[in-house]
């Protein structure tokens, strides 16, 4: 997969809830890269601009991850 190029396909407010959406794609067989600002991670920053993470996966997977994504958080929008 070396030629494949990586697309944010999500940013998430916070560290816990990236994993979660790693899990979520990573249970259907995609793969996440996630991506953090340097200075944020190591000073520990879980909230706001260098607590964001960036949820990465292969452009093969960018339309099925989007998709997966958005049925996610309209499930927790009426939940």
């Amino acid at each position: 997969m070396s030629e494949n190029q990586w697309q944010v396909v999500y940013e998430a407010t916070d560290p816990v809830n990236a994993e979660i959406l790693r899990g979520l794609l990573e249970s259907q067989g995609i793969q996440v890269h996630l991506s953090q600002e340097g200075a944020g991670r190591a000073i520990g920053f879980t909230v706001g601009p260098m607590g964001f993470v960036q949820v990465l996966v292969p452009s093969d997977d960018f339309k099925k991850a989007t998709e997966l994504l958005a049925e996610y958080t309209d499930d927790q929008d009426e939940e």
